[in-house]
C-alpha cells in the first residue's frame, strides 16, 4: 500500500502518574486473555481486575446444589457468569442451564465469554429478563415439568459496579444513574428528584440507614442537583453531623447508594416474585440457593424458605446461613456480607 494511503498510526491515550486510574484507562485489567500476568497482580493484592467479576461462594454453593450431569437448572443472575460456568461443567454431559440476566449490556458479554468455552446452545440458553419471570422463561424453554435446580446471586456484578458510566458507585465519579437495564424506568438521579423526603427516608430506613430522615432531608432540599455519584455521596455525607466518624459517614454512603439501587430496579418486588415462584419451577428433590448481600434480601429469603417449609412446598431448609471463609474474604473483599440459604423441595 502507497505511504501516502495508510492510516495513520494512533497511540494509545496516556494516562497521568505511574497507573490508570480510570475505568476506561485499564484496558489491560478488561483483556486477561491478552494481559493475563496483570490480571493476576491484581488479584493477588486483594482486588478484583477491572471489568472481571469473582463469583463468591462457589464451593458451597456447589455443594448445596449438589449437581448431577444430565440434569437441567437455572442461573436466575447470570451476571459475568463465573457460577454459570462451573454449573455447565458439572451438569455435562448431558445436562442444560437457562441463564437469566436483565442486564442489555452484559448478557452479551457473558453469552460469549462463555460460548467461548464451548457451551453451545445445547447445554446453555441464554435469556434476558428479570428473574421476576422464572416461571414464563422455564416455559419458553420447554421446561414444563421443572427444573432440578434453581440458583440467584443478588449481589451486584463487578462490571456494572466499576464502570463509572453505570453509577452503581461512587469511588469514581459518573452519571447518577443504579438502573440494571438502563432502557427502562427512572434513573437515580431522576427517582431523587421526584420523591418526596418521607418516601426517601422510608426506603433509607429499609436499608437499616440510622440516619435515614436526616439523609432524606437533606437530599430533598438539593433536589435536582444531585445528578452525579460523587455529588450525592457528598451530599450524604455533608447530611451527618460532624461528630459521626468518617468510618460511619462512608458506610451511611454505600447504605444510601445500595437502598437507592434496590428502590431504582425495584428488586425487593422482584425477589419477592422470584422466591414465590421458586417450589413450584422445582422437581421434586430440586434444590434452590440464593446469596444475598442485603440484610432486607435475607430477611424476604429466609421467610419464604420457612413458609415453605411449614406448607410443605420444602422438606428442608438450611438452619444457618453460610458465609464466605476468612481466605475468600480476604482474597475477593467484595465477598465479605454475602450470605447464602438453601431449601430442598419436597420428594413428593
Amino acid at each position: 500500500m502507497p505511504e501516502d494511503l495508510k492510516p495513520p498510526h494512533r497511540r494509545r491515550p496516556r494516562y497521568r502518574g505511574t497507573h490508570p486510574r480510570r475505568f476506561e484507562e485499564k484496558y489491560k485489567e478488561r483483556a486477561p486473555q491478552g494481559y493475563p500476568e496483570i490480571a493476576a497482580h491484581v488479584r493477588d493484592h486483594g482486588k478484583t481486575p477491572a471489568g472481571q467479576h469473582v463469583p463468591v461462594l462457589v464451593e458451597e454453593v456447589l455443594e448445596a446444589l449438589a449437581i448431577q450431569p444430565g440434569q437441567r437448572g437455572v442461573d436466575a443472575t447470570l451476571g459475568w457468569g463465573g457460577h454459570a460456568q462451573r454449573f455447565l461443567e458439572h451438569l455435562s454431559p448431558g445436562g442444560r442451564l437457562l441463564a437469566l440476566d436483565a442486564d442489555p449490556i452484559e448478557v452479551p458479554r457473558a453469552e460469549t465469554r462463555l460460548r467461548g468455552l464451548g457451551f453451545d446452545a445445547d447445554a446453555l440458553l441464554v435469556r434476558r429478563t428479570n428473574f421476576a419471570a422464572l416461571r414464563a422463561a422455564i416455559d419458553e424453554a420447554g421446561w414444563h415439568d421443572g427444573v432440578d435446580f434453581v440458583f440467584a446471586d443478588l449481589g451486584v456484578s463487578s462490571m456494572q459496579i466499576d464502570d463509572p458510566a453505570r453509577g452503581f458507585s461512587f469511588k469514581l465519579d459518573g452519571p447518577l444513574d443504579m438502573r440494571m437495564n438502563p432502557r427502562r424506568g427512572l434513573a437515580a438521579a431522576q427517582w431523587l428528584e421526584r420523591t418526596s423526603a418521607d418516601t426517601t427516608a422510608a426506603v433509607l430506613a429499609d436499608s437499616d440507614e440510622p440516619y435515614a430522615l436526616q439523609i432524606a432531608t437533606a437530599l430533598a432540599a438539593r433536589r435536582g442537583e444531585l445528578t452525579t455519584t460523587r455529588a450525592l455521596a457528598d451530599a450524604v455525607r455533608a447530611a451527618l453531623d460532624r461528630r459521626v466518624a468518617v468510618e460511619d459517614a462512608d458506610l451511611a454512603v454505600r447504605r444510601v447508594f445500595q437502598a437507592l439501587r434496590i428502590e431504582v430496579n425495584d428488586e425487593f418486588g422482584a425477589l419477592d416474585q422470584l422466591l414465590r415462584q421458586v417450589p413450584a419451577c422445582l422437581r421434586p428433590g430440586g434444590r434452590a440457593v440464593v446469596i444475598t448481600f442485603h440484610s432486607g434480601e435475607d430477611r424476604r429469603v429466609k421467610s419464604a424458605f420457612e413458609d415453605g417449609r411449614r406448607t410443605g412446598a420444602y422438606e428442608w431448609v438450611s438452619p444457618e446461613i453460610v458465609r464466605p471463609s476468612p481466605a475468600e474474604q480476604r482474597a475477593n473483599p467484595r465477598a465479605k456480607s454475602a450470605k447464602l440459604r438453601s431449601a430442598r423441595r419436597s420428594a413428593d
